[in-house]
């Protein structure tokens, strides 16, 4: 019960659409519907079922051929083999009563379904046997109508002019004998009018019906389609896509599955460049037309689905190979972090030694030869120096290690991860996180924090002592929450020893011009000179460590 009323609200809502929709909004209704295009086919289906289930066993014939043609009427546009069911059963109740206008009327309906299924040949065989002359007055619309659908679906297999020219003449003696006065009338005196390429007044007449109708109108789709039509004709690519858009949204909701719709809007994302969403609704048209069995959809739909999904797949394998190189400099990165985890570890030992040996020396020197005091503390004072390296290398490894073992962690959960999905056939969802940049952003931004706190620890000044080294006015100013920004980030680097721009380019993720604009426009804000300006930045700290 509640998720019938949520899906009524979804309705009510997208229902509201007016002439003040953004484009954006309309294809958002779109995607709504598509999503929810399985729940409109349900209600058909339990429409039509709930309309069987109050068949009465006590039908006269014409009552049942009125419940036939009812199930026909439901069934024209959503099932084409269930609606010549129910014509072929009117056929033979009209031959029971021996009633030709029954039969006339069964008989054109059977044409064009039998045109649009793709069985010509058995169509033109029952228009041929029909005499236009011995048929009433009441049923030459659906006379004219039988033809000129049968050349609009023939027409799918050849567009020879004079099958056009047909479709013409048959929709302009349909005009002869509808009443002025019907929406149908309108609509296909607009399509007379568009034929002729009069444009500007179809679109006039087309727009005043659409406020007149509700979405649920089966004229609906149709008027909205051939806004769409005109659009595309006087190369309004914006209005085209809404209009089809528009079209597309109530067919899907009607559960109309002989649609044009979204063929046409296909081609409209094809030509901007969206790929995806071409794929998405050429998928959904075809799915629509075999469920129906439009065979002439079929073929309309084959060549563009042949062109959209060669351009899909080049642009899934282009995907899959970013992959395989993301993947592969992951795994690079791993091994340079081992090897960086295991040279560091070395040069401590070093170091270590070292600082050990210095200590000895400095010792012995002591005793043999009090008189060179001064030689002693410049020693002793070394020594510190090398003392305060040491920390900072440990304090540097400690970082390393622990940020190693977690790339390792996250490394191996992701690939668990992906090896389940792999395992559970999940390529969609495998799909969405291998497309996702998240992970690779958030290590990046948890990267350079990371970066930002041990520097800061070793030089807790910096940014105070960057500061007096430019003008006033150039001075950096810190937004709430910052350690350091991208500016302090890059003379951080350089105060390390890391001065190759290609390197901190590297490790910032911006282009090398970039880079030399940033240390350029850093020498141009000095207060010192130019050209001492990153010397003197490679300074900075060098008291602290000496205190």
């Amino acid at each position: 019960m509640k998720n019938s009323l949520l899906y009524l609200f979804i309705v009510l809502i997208c229902c509201t659409v007016n002439a003040t929709e953004s484009t954006d909004d309309i294809i958002a209704n779109l995607n709504v519907a598509l999503q929810n295009k399985a729940h409109y086919v349900r209600l058909k289906e339990e429409r039509i079922l709930n309309f069987k289930k109050i068949k009465s066993d006590n039908l006269t014939k014409e009552q049942e051929y009125n419940y036939n043609k009812t199930l026909y009427a439901e069934y024209q546009k959503f099932n084409s083999d269930s609606a010549i069911l129910y014509v072929k059963k009117n056929l033979k109740i009209a031959e029971e009563l021996q009633n030709k206008e029954l039969s006339d009327l069964a008989n054109l309906q059977l044409v064009t379904l039998y045109s649009s299924s793709g069985k010509y040949r058995e169509s033109e065989a029952i228009l041929k046997s029909i005499d236009k002359k011995k048929l009433p007055v009441s049923l030459l619309p659906n006379y004219y109508v039988a033809y000129r659908e049968f050349f609009e679906h023939y027409a799918a297999n050849s567009y020879d002019v004079k099958y056009i020219q047909q479709i013409r003449s048959y929709r302009d003696s349909l005009l002869t004998v509808l009443d002025p006065n019907t929406l149908n009338y309108q609509v296909n005196k607009i399509q007379q009018g568009i034929s002729q390429k009069k444009f500007e007044s179809s679109q006039k007449q087309l727009l005043s019906l659409l406020k007149k109708i509700k979405e649920d109108n089966p004229q609906y789709a149709m008027i909205t389609y051939l806004l769409g039509s005109i659009y595309e004709s006087t190369h309004q690519l914006e209005l085209r896509k809404k209009y089809y858009a528009l079209s597309a949204t109530a067919d899907i909701k009607n559960a109309n599955k002989d649609n044009a719709s979204l063929q046409e809007l296909a081609l409209v994302f094809y030509k901007i460049g969206d790929v995806d969403m071409a794929y998405k609704l050429t998928q959904s048209a075809i799915e629509d037309a075999l469920y129906c069995n439009v065979q002439f959809r079929t073929l309309l739909m084959s060549e563009v689905y042949s062109i959209i999904n060669t351009v899909y797949l080049e642009k899934e394998a282009k995907r899959k190979t970013e992959l395989q190189l993301y993947l592969l400099c992951i795994s690079l990165l791993s091994v340079f972090l081992i090897a960086a985890v295991i040279y560091v570890y070395k040069q401590m030992k070093k170091v270590s030694r070292i600082r050990g040996e210095l200590y000895e020396t400095s010792q012995e020197l002591a005793r043999l030869n009090q008189d060179i005091t001064k030689t002693n503390e410049q020693l002793q004072e070394r020594n510190a120096q090398l003392s305060e390296s040491n920390h900072i290398k440990e304090e540097y490894i400690a970082h390393f290690f622990s940020l190693c073992s977690t790339y390792i962690n996250k490394l191996e959960n992701y690939r668990i991860i992906l090896n389940k999905k792999a395992t559970a056939k999940q390529f969609d969802e495998i799909y969405k996180m291998l497309k996702s940049t998240t992970l690779v952003d958030n290590e990046l931004e948890e990267l350079y924090k990371n970066f930002d706190i041990i520097f800061l620890n070793l030089y807790p000044t910096f940014v105070k002592d960057f500061n007096e080294l430019l003008t006033k006015d150039e001075q950096i100013i810190l937004k709430q929450g910052e350690l350091l920004n991208t500016e302090l980030r890059i003379f951080a680097l350089i105060r390390l020893g890391i001065t190759d721009s290609v390197k901190i380019a590297a490790f910032l993720r911006y282009s090398l011009s970039t880079i030399y604009n940033y240390r350029t426009r850093g020498r141009n804000k000095a207060a010192v000179s130019r050209n001492d300006f990153e010397e003197m930045v490679m300074k900075i700290g060098l008291i602290t460590l000496k205190s």
